[in-house]
């Protein structure tokens, strides 16, 4: 069978999406990745995928762009002649969507978290939702990560009828994330690991580290992640240089090597606005570190409060700063069984073979369905 799979970077099939893939090679299938080009690509390819390039506009709304956008999927779908596809991100989730059922092929969407679209007012979420309902009313399986937000999409949406299913995010390769102990002897050590936007509760976390410090707690509060200068809520980079000028964090830029920074992190923290399931909590609960988290959609899914972690309110500094400051007051006994609840619950629960298996099965059941 040939199956195409579209996102709106390489880099994100790479990282989160690998195993399927190599699943799909493995069961024979021809794999075909379709996104903007970057130094992944290459790597998909390595893999054993075709690559065709795609432009996508990850922010914005420009209609003449949505529209070339959508003609291009058209182009790549009529020469490549999926059996099914299988989209990620808005974009590709709408435009690849309408391409693809205009040609009669099969498409599973993943929506792996509401985001900006569903936390903001305004004319561009607006319009989003407007295209969601178009694309979405002939889609043949939307996979959504949490209960929560699939509630709220067929609500806000309203597609009684769409066809859903719950996948336990991008699931977490338990190989690869393993407890480890940490080597560095360094002070407790806080991470943070997301995309540099305001609705990961960037600025919460700063002004808790902040309070941190005039508290003396003696803490280090880590920074990971790649600035999203072009998104609307962004931050620049020259912020993230005078907090870390400042030393109110350390902002460490971006790595392939994730599992690295984990291992010398004691806690692993993510106070954001919304999720849907956030890899980053996965991979520290993985590695047995204890979590942080909002207590929101995706991140209350993860984080299961006095057990493997604790949760705070959304958009509350001082709140996070409570949950940081009993984290980092827990004796290491206490540490050590929030660290191995951590990886007992993922064990369990998001191990991304759940996840390809799921995908295996409703392509083989629309394959089926289609053959009639």
């Amino acid at each position: 069978m040939r199956i195409a799979i579209s996102i709106n970077r390489s880099w994100n099939i790479y990282n989160f999406r690998a195993g399927l893939v190599r699943a799909l090679v493995a069961e024979g299938h021809e794999v075909i990745a379709i996104a903007p080009k970057d130094q992944y690509s290459r790597l998909l390819m390595k893999m054993g995928c075709r690559f065709f390039p795609l432009e996508v506009e990850n922010t914005g709304s420009n209609p003449i762009k949505d529209l070339l956008l959508y003609l291009e999927y058209l182009k790549i779908y009529k020469k490549i002649q999926p059996d099914i596809v299988l989209q990620y991100t808005i974009k590709p989730n709408i435009y690849g969507t309408m391409a693809a059922k205009k040609l009669k092929i099969p498409v599973i969407n993943n929506v792996s978290g509401l985001g900006t679209v569903f936390l903001n007012n305004g004319m561009v979420s607006y319009i989003a939702q407007f295209l969601y309902k178009i694309a979405f009313r002939k889609t043949d399986l939307v996979f959504f990560q949490n209960e929560d937000d699939r509630k709220e999409f067929l609500n806000t949406i309203n597609l009684p009828k769409l066809n859903t299913d719950l996948l336990p995010g991008s699931g977490i390769n338990l190989t690869r994330f393993t407890p480890q102990p940490k080597m560095n002897g360094q002070k407790f050590t806080f991470l943070m690991i997301s995309r540099i936007i305001k609705d990961k509760g960037i600025y919460e976390y700063i002004n808790m580290a902040r309070r941190a410090k005039e508290n003396k707690l003696s803490a280090i509060f880590q920074l990971l992640g790649e600035p999203d200068v072009g998104h609307r809520r962004g931050i620049s980079r020259e912020e993230l240089e005078a907090w870390h000028k400042e030393g109110i964090i350390e902002y460490l830029g971006v790595t392939d090597y994730v599992g690295d920074v984990i291992k010398e992190a004691d806690c692993v923290v993510l106070p954001s606005y919304r999720e849907g399931t956030p890899k980053t909590l996965l991979e520290g609960a993985a590695m047995a570190k204890p979590l942080i988290a909002t207590d929101v959609a995706g991140c209350r899914q993860v984080v299961v409060e006095g057990k493997n972690g604790f949760l705070c309110k959304v958009k509350d500094e001082e709140s996070l700063f409570e949950a940081v400051n009993k984290m980092y007051h827990l004796n290491k006994e206490d540490l050590h069984r929030m660290g191995a609840n951590g990886r007992e619950y993922i064990e369990k629960n998001y191990d991304e073979n759940i996840v390809i298996n799921k995908y295996l099965y409703w392509i083989e059941k629309l394959s089926n369905a289609t053959d009639k």
